[in-house]
């Protein structure tokens, strides 16, 4: 979203959802309302999400519509507060000496929905699961850092496992188990708060299938219903020991196929919190709103990438590259077209996160009509002279993907075409699918707060993010070494270095920086974002 996912992929033009799962804190950071009014602690209110790609299996989920369902239905071991220091959620200590074994103990009053406890067996048999390629799970390339992953998900195509297990996972005792590296790595504690490392009741092994209809999770809701394409929905679990319970009484996710019938039905008072605001509305939102409108920053980026795999792009050529993205106009769109929702970005990584810095990027994202011309012309031009950019056609996106084609062809005489899909699925299919024609657009919002999310698990060769084919040996090589560091701190700082480098390879142009653009109904208050761009749902007090 990772290989992220939940992140993972963002779905709409002004927040996410994994893609986030991506991975992510619950701390308070974001907008509540002021309003007064008796509250009803068993009140359930309504969410506006797109429909999920996949069942709600957390390690086949790379979008943010099906994350923030899983978001709501299980919990993870740790996650992190606003500073991003790492917080303990079920397990109740981690520990590493040397960055490379790890020690997980869990607390021991966690509970599935179907009433089973949370063991250490819970976590190592559904890491076990996802890892292995015969499941084929999307987030897979999540667990290969682990020692034995090749051994259960081999890098030859059509190899078989040769193991059951990866040899790095151990039981210890019911509470506790270790976790070995095939190598160190620093920031790997922070992974573990990611969506793909929810652990499994045994039920689910049974028919996992089914159980992606209808999963048991041990988070703070429990899974009620899901009818397809209309809405789903989940319960407070009163059972839950964890530190965000519920202080309301259930959510159900209604489905939305575009964001101008959704900001319709919330100003009619037919849905309580939507997560973004479509491009036709963002001039007059505010207004609307009030109180209730929210905008504020939040830890995504959005880009356009390519498709390396096609003819056009299958020998990069990081002159062109640069040319286009000096030929793109961040500043005008984004005051016009974006109506200042969004700030112009100057690198690959977002804001918010450890390593974060400005101007990564250096002069390759700022608006040089001349510049850009020049650089495509040395570079032997865009083959063909055309270019296509993928996007969403629900997620409030042909608006600006038509004014950075006009900015490059303007600028260079280059064509530049929109190429809508219907929806999120459709446009992550064809990404899958290596169905993409030229370029695609690229929006990623963080799995946990570290650089490395926004480097190695999305311009890695092999990474599940890593959708447009993008594979570079040197890259790879300082990638490995990063994550190799002695520390998190020196970590942090070579993939800082790898940032900057990146304007050789230009496996994405960097767009701009997201913020929350959205809002809620009057019939609900203490409605929060966190640093995912997510709603804070447990959070949420329902009116009488």
């Amino acid at each position: 979203m990772r290989g992220a996912t939940r992140a993972k992929w963002v779905a709409g033009a002004a927040i996410i959802a994994l893609a986030a799962t991506a991975c992510g804190g619950n701390d308070d950071k974001g907008s509540s309302s002021d309003a007064k009014g008796a509250v009803d602690a068993n009140g359930i209110f309504s969410v506006e999400l797109g429909e999920p790609e996949n069942t709600l299996v957390p390690s086949n989920t790379q979008e943010s519509n099906g994350s923030l369902v899983l978001d709501t239905v299980f919990s993870q071991l740790v996650s992190y507060d606003a500073q991003g220091k790492l917080t303990m959620v079920n397990a109740e200590s981690l520990t590493s000496p040397d960055s490379k074994l790890w020690t997980v103990k869990l607390k021991k009053d966690w509970k599935f929905h179907d009433g089973t406890p949370v063991t250490a067996n819970s976590y190592v048999k559904a890491w076990n699961w996802a890892a292995n390629i015969n499941n084929a799970q999307q987030n897979a390339s999540w667990f290969e850092n682990i020692k034995g992953y090749a051994d259960v998900h081999p890098e030859k195509e059509g190899a078989k496992p040769t193991a059951e297990a990866m040899s790095g996972l151990k039981v210890i005792d019911d509470y506790s188990f270790t976790i070995e590296l095939g190598a160190q790595l620093p920031y790997f504690g922070y992974k573990l708060g990611y969506t793909a490392y929810s652990p499994q009741p045994e039920s689910f092994f049974k028919d996992p299938k089914a159980a992606g209809e209808r999963p048991i999770g041990n988070g703070p809701y429990k899974f009620a219903s899901w009818d397809h394409k209309k809405q789903i929905k989940v319960v407070r679990y009163d059972g839950y020991t964890g530190p965000n319970k519920a202080k309301n009484g259930g959510v159900v996710f209604k489905n939305y196929t575009t964001l101008d019938v959704a900001y319709s039905d919330l100003k009619a008072g037919n849905v309580d919190v939507l997560r973004q605001i479509g491009a036709k509305d963002l001039p007059v939102y505010r207004q609307d709103l009030g109180k209730r409108a929210v905008d504020q920053a939040y830890s995504a980026i959005q880009s356009i990438a390519f498709a390396f795999y096609t003819d056009q792009w299958k020998t990069p050529n990081a002159k062109v590259q640069q040319g286009l993205s000096m030929a793109i106009d961040r500043d005008t769109i984004t005051k016009t077209v974006l109506n200042g929702t969004r700030e112009p970005a100057t690198g690959w990584v977002a804001k918010g996160v450890l390593g974060y810095q400005p101007n990564a990027a250096g002069d390759v994202t700022k608006f040089d009509a001349a510049q850009a011309k020049k650089l495509i012309t040395e570079g032997g031009g865009v083959p063909g002279n055309k270019i296509s950019i993928q996007y969403n056609a629900d997620g409030g996106h042909k608006e600006w993907v038509d004014a950075v084609c006009n900015s490059i062809t303007q600028a260079t005489g280059v064509a530049c075409v929109g190429d809508g899909k219907a929806d999120f699925q459709a446009d992550l299919q064809a990404r899958k699918g290596k169905q993409v024609k030229s370029l695609y657009r690229s929006g990623w919002v963080l799995d946990y707060p570290v650089n490395a999310n926004f480097v190695s698990d999305l311009f890695r060769t092999g990474a599940g993010g890593n959708q447009g084919g993008f594979s570079n040996k040197e890259l790879d090589a300082k990638i490995a070494t990063a994550d190799s560091a002695a520390s998190l701190d020196q970590s942090v700082t070579q993939y800082q270095a790898i940032e900057k480098d990146l304007v050789n390879y230009m496996p994405s142009i960097p767009l701009w920086y997201y913020k929350v653009n959205a809002g809620y109904s009057e019939k609900v208050s203490d409605v929060k974002y966190n640093q995912k761009g997510d709603p804070i749902l447990a959070d949420v007090q329902v009116k009488k």
